[in-house]
């Protein structure tokens, strides 16, 4: 039986999750096209059931606002999935012509180096509100994580001369080396584990 591949083109195989915390949330099950049409819907947790990849695509379809600033429309962004695939693809080929490394393994990467560990809640004591440091579950890690490159990724190219596939390239590519002068993930992430550790 031939081996399923990425776009027909990227191995799963030998891809692995290191972060034992994310293994059961980013999903590595091989697909050729990341498109399920909605099929785990109508399941609990179906997020962690579909490829990471797909799940890629489907925040860049919506990659929304930060916080409550809704400076940016992200109307633009909708449209046809073939589309976001043209863009995932490009991305993947550049990643792969800069590292000589399978592109699945370096966003898997990349992830794990953006994925925050703990953050500030804050709740209302007497009179007063109080902020307390928590420790982040492992689906919200990947959630912020791919919301936090997508959006990055969107405010760098929109009305701008960058593209969005050098843009997202540019984002995925310096959360995989851990920069955070250049990675607005690894620099957001760092901020709020900074702020959590002030609160403890």
């Amino acid at each position: 039986m031939a081996e399923i591949k990425l776009f027909n083109r990227w191995s799963f195989q030998g891809v692995e999750v290191k972060d034992l915390g994310l293994k059961p949330y980013i999903n590595l099950q091989p697909i050729v096209i990341p498109k399920t049409g909605g099929r785990y819907s109508n399941r609990q947790f179906y997020k962690s059931k579909m490829n990471i990849v797909e799940r890629l695509v489907n925040k860049l379809m919506v990659p929304g606002h930060k916080s409550k600033k809704h400076l940016l429309t992200s109307g633009l962004c909708t449209g046809k999935t073939q589309t976001i695939f043209k863009l995932v693809k490009e991305v993947f080929e550049k990643l792969e012509k800069k590292t000589n490394m399978n592109p699945i393994e370096i966003l898997v990467r990349a992830l794990e180096n953006a994925a925050l560990r703990e953050e500030i809640t804050s709740y209302q004591m007497g009179g007063m509100m109080v902020r307390k440091a928590v420790i982040t579950s492992p689906q919200r890690r990947v959630d912020a994580a791919l919301s936090v490159i997508v959006q990055s990724t969107y405010r760098k190219s929109f009305g701008k001369k960058l593209s969005t596939a050098d843009a997202l390239f540019n984002e995925i590519l310096y959360a995989y080396q851990n920069d955070a002068s250049k990675s607005e993930a690894i620099k957001e992430k760092e901020r709020i584990e900074r702020e959590a550790g002030g609160a403890r």
